[in-house]
C-alpha cells in the first residue's frame, strides 16, 4: 500500500459576534485548521488534522511543497519510517520547527487512520486499547471573561449536560479571577473539579498570587501561567503554593516533554495530537510519562479528527487523563465536517468511535463552505 497523494486543506470559520470567546490570548473572531488527505494505490484514504498554528495558508503549503514530495510512493504502512524521513529531513536541520511539527502531525494522524482501515480495526485496537468511557471536562473556547452571571450560567449548563470537571480561563485580572473561581466554586460545589487556564497571560507575582488563591479554592490545575519557554519563570513559580502546574498543548516533539521532565516542576501533561507530532510521538511522549507517574490531559483541537484520535489515544493509557471536551457553542468545523459527530455517553464522560481507523469520515463536499479567512484569529 503505498501513498500516491497527499493534500492539504486549509479551513476556517468566521465566529458570529454573540459567539466570540475573550480569553487571555484575545477575543476569538474565527476558527482555523489544516485537514490532511493521503490517498494510497489500493484506494484507501487516511485523514488526519494539522493544527493552523494561527497560519493555516503556512501549514498547507509546508505539506504541500516540503513534506509531500518526501512521501509519494513511499509504503503508507511503514509509520515509523516515514516519521523518521520527515523529521530527518525538514525537522533535524535548518527545516522550520513548530510549523513543521504541526504539518507532521496531521500526516501522522492520517497514516494512523489508513492502518486501522487497512487493518479493519479501530485506532484504539492498534494502539493496544479497549473502548470504555473517559472523563472529560467542558472546555475548548469557552468560559471566557464574560459578566460572571454568564459564567455561572454557562457553568450550569456543563453541570445540566453530565460534566463533572470544567475549566475556566484566568488571566484577566488575578483578584477578579480568584473572585470568578470562587463563585463557581460556591455554585457547582465541593464535587465538582474546577481546571483554570491562564493562556501564558500572567506576570511572575501574578502566577504566585493565583497558584496561592487557587490552592485554597481546591482547584485541580493552573494551566500555562506562563509561555511553554519560558523555563525560568516556571522554576521560580514551582515553590509558591500547591496547585498542580500543566502545560503542553504548546510544548513540540517529545524533546520538548523531556525538558519538562528533567524540571520536574510541571506534573501534569497535555500534548495535542494535532501539535506534538502525531499519533506516532504522543506515544513517545507516554512513554516518557508513565514511569514518572506524570498524567496526560490531551489537549483538544478542532475537528472531529482531532476529538477521536484523542479519545483512541486515552483509551490505549493504562491511567488515562481527562479528556478536553469543546463546549464551545458554536464551532462549525467539529459539528459539520465529520460523522458520526462525537457526543457525550453520560455523566460528562466520552467514548472512541468503533468503525475502523480513526472511526469517522469527512464530507469533503463541505469543504468549499469554510474557504481559508487570512487575518487574526483573537483580537
Amino acid at each position: 500500500m503505498n501513498i500516491t497523494a497527499l493534500e492539504a486543506f486549509p479551513l476556517s470559520c468566521a465566529v458570529p459576534e454573540d459567539q466570540q470567546v475573550s480569553l487571555g490570548i484575545g477575543r476569538t473572531v474565527k476558527r482555523d485548521t489544516v485537514l490532511v488527505k493521503i490517498t494510497t494505490d489500493e484506494g484507501l484514504v487516511g485523514w488526519g488534522e494539522a493544527h493552523a498554528g494561527r497560519a493555516p495558508t503556512v501549514i498547507a503549503e509546508l505539506i504541500h511543497s516540503t513534506l509531500a514530495p518526501t512521501l509519494l510512493g513511499q509504503r503508507a504502512d511503514d509509520i515509523d519510517a516515514l516519521w523518521a524521513r520527515m523529521y530527518r529531513l525538514q525537522l533535524a536541520s535548518h527545516g522550520t520547527g513548530a510549523a513543521a511539527a504541526l504539518a507532521v502531525s496531521g500526516i501522522d494522524m492520517a497514516l494512523w487512520d489508513l492502518r486501522g482501515k487497512a487493518a479493519g480495526l479501530p485506532l484504539y485496537a492498534l494502539l493496544g486499547g479497549e473502548r470504555r468511557a473517559l472523563r472529560a471536562y467542558a472546555g475548548g473556547i469557552s468560559f471566557g471573561y464574560g459578566t460572571l452571571g454568564a459564567l455561572l450560567h454557562e457553568a450550569a449548563r456543563a453541570r445540566d449536560a453530565g460534566y463533572r470537571a470544567l475549566k475556566l480561563r484566568l488571566g484577566l485580572d488575578v483578584d477578579e479571577d480568584l473572585k470568578r473561581v470562587a463563585a463557581v466554586r460556591a455554585a457547582l460545589g465541593t464535587a465538582f473539579d474546577l481546571l483554570t487556564d491562564a493562556n501564558c497571560n500572567y506576570s511572575l507575582p501574578q502566577a504566585q498570587t493565583a497558584r496561592v488563591g487557587l490552592g485554597e479554592l481546591a482547584v485541580g490545575w493552573l494551566e500555562e501561567p506562563f509561555p511553554a519557554q519560558d523555563f525560568r519563570h516556571w522554576r521560580a513559580l514551582a515553590p509558591v503554593g500547591r496547585t498542580p502546574l500543566a502545560a503542553g498543548e504548546n510544548h513540540y516533539l517529545c524533546a520538548d516533554f523531556e525538558r519538562m521532565a528533567d524540571d520536574g516542576v510541571i506534573r501534569l501533561w497535555q500534548p495535542d495530537l494535532s501539535k506534538c507530532g502525531g499519533i506516532s510521538e504522543a506515544r513517545r511522549i507516554a512513554a516518557l510519562a508513565a514511569p514518572l507517574g506524570v498524567p496526560l490531559h490531551p489537549h483538544t483541537s478542532v475537528t472531529g479528527l482531532n476529538v477521536a484520535a484523542s479519545l483512541h489515544f486515552l483509551a490505549a493509557l493504562p491511567s488515562p487523563g481527562y479528556f478536553e471536551a469543546d463546549f464551545s457553542t458554536f464551532n462549525p468545523l467539529r459539528t459539520a465536517l465529520c460523522w458520526p459527530v462525537i457526543t457525550p455517553d453520560v455523566d460528562g464522560c466520552f467514548s472512541p468511535p468503533t468503525g475502523p481507523g480513526l472511526g469517522v469520515e469527512v464530507d469533503e463536499a463541505a469543504l468549499r463552505h469554510y474557504p481559508v479567512i487570512r487575518g487574526a484569529g483573537y483580537r
